[in-house]
């Protein structure tokens, strides 16, 4: 019986995605193509391993075992490549990577631009995800390395298969609009005006379910959206206040929005997550370790950034005018 080893893949794939088309996405293949593969691999072993009596695609009891052994072989090959890795003069290969708008500006462009200059044969792909989807393409493997964002209330991302580090503490700051007369000091002063909020599983809208809680009032949220460019388009223009971390302040212009003077918003974290190495030497994959070098080293420079504008300004990380 002889098994070709990316006809399992193919098998392996199709198992933890649960379908044909999820597998076909994550293989870049047609639908067509992999149900070749899967009725070669069938033909190959001499068993049914799909069950087509249903109108959704699963394993028959030999497919699943077959599948666990397709999973082990994986696991091997990636062995195997970390080990070669050590054999070569330079680390190589391409890394997935999934973060989200301002993680991407901010942080992936510096750190792309250090990997181009010290490691040219590292291929960083960068993939704009977030939230539940992203954690989901992290643990079927379609992506390798993952920035999050959370509000600093919430307990850090903890589960086994997953291994989470702190890059970045970005602080909020709340932004009213310019044409605006009244001066903003304390949150109990925003509880009757319009709020520009976030989605709930987003940092900011974290954060302004938080402050609401804690001030005792319900925020008039006339606007919810989930990008920072147009939230501050909204403020400036008038339609309400916002809570942004100090990261989308950046480009903004002077004057286009209003910084407030109110203190203890709270910070949103920027974490780095990867899979938990299950290979014999349980030590991190050496390209994915560079690379999380390189983000670490644009977060420190952020952080350097940020800093200085608070000194130059007295408002952080801004040079907004404050309320």
């Amino acid at each position: 019986m002889d098994i070709d080893p990316r006809r399992l893949r193919v098998l392996h794939e199709v198992a933890r995605r649960g379908g044909v088309m999820r597998a076909a996405e994550a293989l870049h293949l047609t639908p067509s193509a992999v149900s070749q593969q899967l009725a070669q691999l069938e033909r190959e072993v001499g068993l049914a391993l799909i069950d087509r009596s249903q109108r959704t695609v699963s394993l028959t009891p030999a497919g699943r075992v077959l599948a666990g052994y397709a999973e082990r072989v994986e696991e091997e090959l990636a062995e195997a490549r970390q080990e070669l890795t050590r054999f070569t003069e330079r680390l190589a290969g391409p890394v997935s990577i999934a973060a989200f708008n301002t993680a991407i500006k901010h942080v992936l462009v510096p750190a792309m631009r250090t990997l181009a200059a010290e490691h040219p044969k590292i291929i960083p792909l960068i993939h704009e995800v977030e939230g539940a989807a992203a954690l989901q393409e992290l643990r079927l493997g379609a992506v390798d390395v993952l920035i999050t964002e959370q509000d600093m209330s919430l307990p850090a991302l903890s589960q086994p298969s997953l291994a989470s580090r702190t890059i970045h503490i970005d602080e909020y700051r709340i932004v009213t609009p310019p044409s605006w007369t009244d001066s903003y000091h304390s949150v109990e002063q925003l509880a009757e005006v319009p709020w520009v909020a976030g989605e709930p599983s987003q940092a900011c809208g974290q954060a302004l379910e938080r402050l609401a809680a804690h001030h005792r009032f319900v925020p008039r949220r006339v606007h919810v959206i989930t990008e920072f460019a147009p939230v501050l388009a909204l403020v400036a223009a008038g339609h309400g206040v916002a809570i942004v971390p100090s990261l989308a302040l950046l480009d903004v212009p002077e004057g286009e929005v209003r910084v407030s003077s109110i203190t203890d918003v709270g910070a949103r974290r920027l974490d780095v997550v990867t899979r938990v190495s299950r290979t014999r030497s349980g030590e991190p994959d050496p390209v994915q370790a560079v690379v999380i070098g390189a983000i670490e080293e644009a977060t420190q420079a952020l952080d350097a950034t940020l800093k200085r504008l608070t000194r130059d300004t007295g408002v952080s990380s801004t040079r907004h005018r404050s309320a």
